[in-house]
């Protein structure tokens, strides 16, 4: 098993950064809509669709979603231009879904009683979750494209390191230190312990970046302390977007969301915490900082 998830990660890891840094604007976006796809396939689990024909349609439907805007905006998208008066509202639709969700969490179980129901709530759910990321992955990827293509390789690279690197403090403090349970009633594995680890981990990444990159690696120079805190609560608020998932697979009676990805279970179990982190930081880097 422990063979299975090694050489799986190394692949994932592979072909993360052949995407990253092979890819144009449109194979890109339509690798990332494959992703989107799978995921809100994986989602439909969470809805109550567990036939395989019913969550067929559900990946059709998002197919026909995605294709649509992506011809019409094929020449926005081949010039690597994201962020338009459309795309823009759904970062902050981003943002405020996960403040909705951190009550969601917070008050679970109690307050499955006002959603687990509602197939509707589900799917809304689902899509604030994932179109968001699917808009402020690709305005970080390609930011100032025209300028230098590898840019936003960098930025997104930054984010994804930030909550890898993160992740693994909060395992290694919890391990060592954990005894508070973080959220007992959502996953019991996580504790308070572990989460300040992984916070403090996101400081030291943030400050050694801060350090070593060069001043303009994402095209402006970073003000030391609103860079530092924003890096922070990116990992506090990838750390809820893990337990979203984990409160919505525990509604739905299932362990993984799938097992697409050998030893690591599907591709929402691989991007949980990237779907609430990779919004947040894009809106405070365009808006913010």
């Amino acid at each position: 098993m422990l063979k299975q998830r090694v050489l799986s990660a190394i692949v994932m890891v592979l072909v993360a950064l052949l995407a990253l840094f092979w890819l144009p604007p449109l194979p890109f976006t339509l690798v990332l809509g494959a992703i989107i796809v799978l995921a809100m396939w994986e989602w439909a689990q969470f809805v109550g669709f567990k036939r395989p024909l019913a969550r067929a349609i559900v990946a059709f439907v998002t197919v026909c979603l995605l294709i649509f805007p992506i011809m019409v905006n094929t020449d926005y998208i081949q010039a690597g231009r994201f962020l338009t008066s459309e795309t823009i509202p759904l970062l902050f639709v981003g943002c405020i879904w996960w403040l909705v969700a951190l009550a969601l969490v917070v008050t679970y179980p109690n307050s499955a009683n006002k959603w687990a129901g509602s197939v509707s709530a589900k799917f809304i759910f689902g899509f604030c979750t994932l179109v968001p990321f699917f808009i402020a992955t690709l305005a970080l990827r390609f930011h100032q494209y025209a300028l230098n293509p590898y840019q936003g390789t960098y930025l997104l690279l930054y984010v994804f390191l930030l909550v890898w690197g993160a992740d693994s403090g909060a395992y290694f403090f919890g391990r060592a230190f954990g005894k508070r349970k973080l959220a007992p009633k959502v996953s019991p594995g996580k504790s308070w312990e572990g989460a300040i680890g992984g916070l403090l981990t996101s400081g030291v990444i943030a400050v050694l970046f801060l350090t070593l990159a060069p001043a303009n690696v994402f095209g402006r120079e970073m003000a030391t302390t609103p860079f530092i805190l924003v890096s922070m609560a990116t990992v506090a608020i990838s750390v809820l977007g893990d337990l979203a998932e984990s409160m919505f697979k525990r509604q739905a009676g299932i362990k993984d969301s799938s097992n697409l990805i050998p030893g690591h279970g599907g591709v929402l179990d691989r991007i949980d915490s990237l779907t609430a982190a990779v919004p947040f930081f894009a809106t405070f880097f365009f808006f913010v900082l």
